[in-house]
């Protein structure tokens, strides 16, 4: 039940805001973690019985921190029979040694990102799909009001043509939760992160934010869940 549920709130967001085409190449990114391993076992279970076509791929960008192996999801990719991609950087050196940033985080994604686009334009895949969970959008919508003084989140579809490519977000209707549970419950083993602000950053605060706030008061969350997907952003689809 708890697979059938997952994947059915990831076909519900992608029918929502027409996420997949026929004829698509995907690859979903891959950190190693549980939301993205998640995702990737998902979306090859969709392709199975999904009436609209599309290939499958999975890619991990490797930012060069001492420590970190994605053999084990290398292994889970021939596993699963999807085609994997693993782009090494020197990110890290760049971030934390040549620009030693105090906040490294906005840097390193974009660093991240354009690497990974650069790799997906070279191979011919149009998308990539992002493992943000529905906690994800909560939580990036109160850093929004607390940073910048405005409510935001990232849309479901975003359309990249200076990358060439378009992001996608299946998972945005999937708890964290349940994502932890799907994968433990299947033996999915995640890669350790071990960057070295992870769990001090503004999205961990926000976390905890959130997670108080739900648990003084029971419900807050789907709230403002609700009141994100009716928020009528300018660059969020509109169908």
């Amino acid at each position: 039940m708890q697979q059938q549920k997952m994947l059915s709130l990831i076909r519900q967001a992608i029918e929502d805001y027409k996420m997949i085409e026929e004829g698509d190449k995907i690859a979903v990114g891959v950190s190693g973690g549980k939301d993205s391993l998640a995702l990737l076992y998902a979306m090859k279970l969709l392709k199975t019985f999904y009436p609209v076509k599309f290939d499958l791929y999975a890619i991990t960008c490797n930012i060069g921190f001492d420590g970190m192996d994605f053999s084990g999801v290398r292994k889970f990719c021939e596993e699963l029979n999807v085609s994997y991609e693993q782009v090494d950087t020197e990110i890290a050196r760049i971030v934390f040694e040549e620009n030693k940033e105090q906040r490294p985080c906005s840097l390193c994604a974009k660093l991240r990102k354009g690497a990974m686009y650069k790799h997906l334009n070279e191979l011919g895949i149009n998308k990539i799909a992002y493992a943000h969970n529905k906690d994800d959008f909560i939580e990036t919508a109160m850093m929004s009001l607390i940073y910048e003084g405005r409510f935001y989140a990232f849309p479901p579809v975003t359309e990249l043509p200076e990358a060439g490519v378009t992001v996608i977000r299946p998972m945005m209707y999937v708890p964290e939760k349940s994502a932890a549970n799907f994968v433990a419950g299947h033996g999915i083993k995640i890669v350790k992160n071990t960057c070295p602000v992870d769990g001090s950053t503004k999205r961990a605060y926000a976390k905890e934010l959130v997670e108080y706030i739900n648990k003084d008061n029971p419900g807050a969350k789907d709230r403002i869940m609700h009141a994100i997907i009716n928020g009528n952003f300018p660059d969020w689809p509109v169908f």
